[in-house]
C-alpha cells in the first residue's frame, strides 16, 4: 500500500480552526483555497492521520477539493503568484484626481489638500498615457476611479476626460467603466446626470454616524455641518448607479453602526436608490497629526466584530498581491500629472515614479523619473523579503499587508491575527446564509 504521505499529500499550512458553539462540529477555513466547511470528529481524526492513510482513501478527494490538504508547496505557489501579479491584469486601472482640493476638513484624512484643478495639458497627457497602456498591454478594457481631493469640485474635467477615454476604448471595442469616491456634498441631480453620462457605475460616500456624530468629523473646510446636505442629495436625487455608504468607525461612533445601517436602509427604501451600508475602521495619519487634529480619538487598530465582519465578507482564494499598487497596469494620477502607485500617495509628489507625459509602460524603468519609486512598490508583492510573513498562516489573505504601510510606516498585520476563531466562526455563519 502506498500511503497518502508517500504520495505527496500533507495537511495545508493555511488551515484555521474554530469549534462550533453547539459542540458537534469544528469549522475549518482554508485561507489558500478560500473554503470554509464544518467537520465531524471522525473527519478531523482522518485529517490528523492523513499521511498514514491509503493514497486511495475516499476522504482524500474531498479534503483536497476543500484545500485542507494538498500535494504541492503552497508557499512557493504564493511566491509565484506574487511575481505574476505584477505584470498580469484583466484591464487598465486609472485612479484620476481632477483636483487635490477639498471642501471638507476631516480629522483622519491622510491627504494634505491644495493646488487647483487639472489643466487641459495634463488631460492630454492622460489620454496619451492610456493609449500607451492599452497598446502595450494588448488589453481593451479600462476602469477609471475618480478620486481627490473632492473630484466633484472639477466636474468639467471629469466630463471632458471621460468622453475622450470612453472614445478611446470604443475604438478598440473594449469595455469602459468608472467609479467615484466623493463626500456627497455636491452630488445634486445635475451632478448625478453628469456622472451617468460618464458611465459611472459605482459611488462611495462616507458618513460617520447619525447627524450629530457625523457633523463632528465630516465638516466643511472652515467649519459647518454636512449631514443634511448629503442625506438630502441621497433622498431627492434619482441615482442610477450603486452607492456604497462607508461608515468610518472610530471610538466615538462605534455604537451607531446598527442605527446608521437602519437609517441607510430606510433612506434606500424611501428614495428608491441603491444604497448599501458598510463599516470600515479608521486610524490616524501623519498629515492629520501635523495639522493638530485629534486623531488620537480614532481607532489605531480594531479587533472587534467590525474588522471580523468586514474581512469575512472579503473571503476568497489566496492571491498574489494585496492591491492594485502591485500591478504595473494600475496607476494613480494627481492633478499635475504625477504618477503614483497608491491612493494614499496621490498628494505626495515626492513618492511619484514619473509623469503621465513621459512614462511608457513599454519601457517602464527607463522612462520612470524615479525608478525606485516604482520598483519598491512592485517588490513588496508577496512579502518575499519578510520571514515572519512567510511563516504566517494568514499570508494567502494579507500577502504581507498594505504596501504603503510597509514602505513608509510599518507592516500592519490583520487586527485579529492572534484570535482567528472569531473570523472562522463568521465564515461558518455565512455557510448557512449561502
Amino acid at each position: 500500500m502506498t500511503t497518502a504521505g508517500e504520495a505527496g499529500w500533507h495537511v495545508s499550512r493555511y488551515n484555521l480552526h474554530a469549534p462550533m458553539p453547539d459542540g458537534r462540529y469544528v469549522a475549518v477555513a482554508n485561507i489558500f483555497k478560500g473554503n470554509c466547511a464544518l467537520y465531524t470528529p471522525i473527519e478531523l481524526y482522518l485529517l490528523s492521520v492523513l499521511e498514514e492513510l491509503d493514497e486511495n482513501h475516499p476522504v482524500i478527494e474531498r479534503f483536497a477539493k476543500r484545500g485542507v490538504i494538498c500535494n504541492f508547496d503552497e508557499r512557493a505557489a504564493l511566491e509565484t503568484m506574487a511575481r505574476a501579479a505584477c505584470g498580469a491584469s484583466h484591464g487598465i486601472g486609472l485612479t484620476i484626481c481632477p483636483t487635490m482640493g477639498c471642501n471638507f476638513d476631516c480629522p483622519y484624512c491622510f491627504e494634505d489638500h491644495g493646488r487647483g484643478k487639472m489643466s487641459a495639458e495634463v488631460q492630454d497627457d492622460i489620454v496619451a498615457l492610456a493609449t500607451r497602456m492599452l497598446d502595450t498591454s494588448h488589453l481593451n478594457d479600462l476602469q477609471v476611479n475618480w478620486f481627490g481631493g473632492e473630484p466633484l469640485l472639477a466636474p468639467d474635467v471629469i466630463e471632458s476626460l471621460s468622453q475622450r477615454l470612453m472614445a478611446l476604448v470604443e475604438e478598440r471595442e473594449g469595455t469602459y467603466s468608472a467609479g467615484i469616491i466623493t463626500n456627497g456634498y455636491l452630488l445634486d441631480q445635475s451632478m448625478v446626470d453628469l456622472l451617468e453620462r460618464c458611465k459611472v457605475k459605482s459611488c462611495q460616500i462616507t458618513m460617520d454616524g447619525l447627524e450629530a456624530t457625523h457633523n463632528t468629523t465630516r465638516v466643511l473646510a472652515g467649519g459647518g455641518p454636512t449631514f443634511d446636505r448629503i442625506v438630502g442629495n441621497l433622498r431627492c436625487c434619482k441615482i442610477p448607479f450603486n452607492v456604497s455608504i462607508r461608515h468610518n468607525v472610530h471610538e466615538k461612533n462605534r455604537d451607531e453602526m446598527e442605527p446608521l445601517k437602519e437609517f441607510i436602509n430606510q433612506l434606500a427604501e424611501e428614495s428608491g436608490n441603491k444604497l448599501k451600508y458598510y463599516p470600515a475602521p479608521v486610524s490616524g495619519s501623519e498629515v492629520a497629526d501635523a495639522r493638530g487634529k485629534q486623531v488620537n480619538l480614532l481607532c489605531a487598530s480594531d479587533e472587534s466584530d467590525v474588522s471580523v465582519a468586514q474581512e469575512s465578507q472579503r473571503f476568497r482564494a489566496g492571491r498574489g498581491h494585496y492591491c492594485g499598487a502591485h500591478s504595473l497596469w494600475s496607476i494613480g494620477i494627481d492633478d499635475a500629472g504625477n504618477l503614483q502607485k497608491c491612493w494614499e500617495s496621490v498628494d505626495k509628489p515626492a513618492q511619484s515614479f514619473g509623469t503621465a507625459h513621459d512614462w511608457d509602460p513599454a519601457e517602464p524603468l527607463t522612462t520612470a523619473a524615479n525608478v525606485d519609486n516604482l520598483t519598491s512598490w512592485l517588490n513588496t508583492a508577496g512579502a518575499l523579503d519578510d520571514q515572519e510573513c512567510l511563516e504566517c498562516v494568514w499570508l494567502p489573505t494579507c500577502v504581507g499587508g498594505c504596501p504603503y504601510k510597509r514602505l513608509y510606516d510599518e507592516r500592519k498585520c490583520i487586527a485579529f491575527k492572534d484570535n482567528p476563531e472569531s473570523y472562522v466562526l463568521a465564515l461558518a455563519a455565512r455557510i448557512g446564509e449561502e
